[in-house]
């Protein structure tokens, strides 16, 4: 069980202090020297230029926060053991849909699901935990449906007022119910569509800090495709994929009517996977992912000594770097992409990646193994990753186990597990 003392409030986070400015040296964009140091120099007319700015602030810790970011957790272990890769996967399956539902009009069974769990922090806590489920089915050649639930339990926690004194136990969960639709246009080319629905419960309804918090409900939807083709090699004919997916783009969210709606964790995704027969028995498959979140990057505001932020005659914040990120959600996906406060570095380093590979005996035993990088100021998860596979007749067990590289996990040192069950090759039998 976990006490949390409900009088403490997330705020924004304000990196940058600096002495109080007039709106006369604001407007020439001209900052005191101790900018991204938070040093004091007492001359105030030590002065730092936009480029060695922008190139400080680029080395600075600025993560990007999102609602519900349980949505991005590798639901199934077969991707995970190869680096989280998984939008241009061959032998697609019941977990494509999540990857890119476009993929599952080339899947070679005609029926499945899948079933995965993984602990959560199980170095600190036991009940905390993720779940998952999907499942599909293939309408002739050319069409298929799939639909996934995903579960996010964060275990009994035990919230305390003020003082100390306890004020009630809850269990915070969140899920997604998801629904989508594959439709190939030719032997090579497919797009899919997924509608997601999205509860997020972190507080059990109460009150805290004298502000009333309640479930948060959100819609989503996908929008993805996938090409393949073969390259000739020889005397044989190796297999080549490319997919696209684009991932959440649907409302903010807010747990309280007081509290600003904040942005999902609108994710592109792009990958390609090649794979090679080495005879008969033996294939061999490369994977490689890209990942850039769809949100506006946390600009830096000018502050003031006594650590609130300067605002201009109308109320608004002054902005010291970057872009205002109060704006729609389509207009936030494409700012998203030139608005780092730390210019073309902090951009390149928003961009997370991820590879990996698996070797296939007789399409029943498979090794995996994999990388996924994510720059140390954008949240620093890099690690590898191995795993492995067993196909039984309609049976196929896939494992994974993770080894970070820099830091901490929450899936370290554990296994986790997924399940798929090929229910047409069933119904056959």
């Amino acid at each position: 069980m976990r006490i949390i003392n409900t009088s403490i409030r997330m705020l924004d986070f304000k990196p940058i202090f600096l002495p109080k400015l007039t709106m006369n040296s604001l407007g020439k964009y001209i900052v005191l020297s101790a900018v991204a140091l938070g040093a004091w120099v007492p001359n105030s007319n030590a002065q730092i230029g936009t480029k060695e700015l922008t190139g400080k602030l680029a080395n600075e810790l600025n993560a990007i926060t999102t609602m519900v970011p349980f949505l991005t957790i590798t639901p199934d272990s077969r991707s995970a053991a190869m680096g989280d890769v998984g939008v241009a996967l061959f032998r697609p399956d019941a977990n494509s849909v999540s990857w890119n539902m476009s993929n599952l009009v080339f899947a070679n069974q005609s029926t499945g699901f899948s079933l995965s769990y993984a602990p959560w922090l199980r170095q600190i806590v036991d009940d905390v935990g993720f779940s998952y489920l999907s499942g599909y089915s293939k309408m002739g050649d050319n069409v298929a449906i799939g639909g996934s639930f995903r579960y996010f339990s964060l275990g009994n926690i035990q919230f305390t007022d003020i003082d100390g004194n306890a004020t009630g136990n809850f269990n915070p969960n969140e899920f997604s119910l998801d629904g989508g639709v594959a439709i190939k246009l030719n032997k090579n080319f497919a797009w899919g569509v997924n509608l997601r629905f999205i509860y997020s419960n972190l507080t059990g309804n109460r009150a805290i800090g004298g502000i009333d918090y309640k479930a948060a409900l959100g819609g989503a939807g996908d929008i993805n495709f996938t090409y393949k083709t073969e390259i000739k090699n020889g005397n044989k004919y190796d297999k080549l994929k490319a997919g696209i997916n684009i991932q959440n783009i649907g409302s903010k969210m807010t747990y309280s009517s007081r509290e600003k709606l904040d942005f999902l964790p609108t994710n592109l995704k792009l990958g390609v996977g090649y794979t090679t027969d080495i005879d008969e028995y033996n294939k061999i498959s490369i994977y490689a992912d890209i990942n850039k979140l769809l949100v506006p990057t946390r600009p830096y505001y000018v502050q003031k000594w006594d650590g609130g932020d300067s605002v201009s005659s109308t109320g608004e914040r002054i902005l010291l770097a970057g872009r205002d990120p109060n704006v729609n959600v389509v207009q936030g996906m494409v700012q998203s992409f030139n608005d780092a406060p730390g210019g073309l570095k902090e951009e390149l380093n928003e961009y997370m990646l991820s590879g990996g590979m698996e070797y296939t005996y007789n399409d029943q035993f498979t090794i995996r193994g994999g990388v996924f990088y994510e720059a140390r100021e954008k949240g620093g998860r890099q690690y590898g990753t191995l795993g492995f596979g067993i196909k039984y007749q309609t049976i196929t067990i896939d494992a994974a186990y993770l080894v970070p590289f820099i830091r901490r996990h929450p899936l370290q040192n554990q296994m986790r597990f997924s399940f798929l069950f090929d229910l047409g090759a069933l119904s056959d039998k």
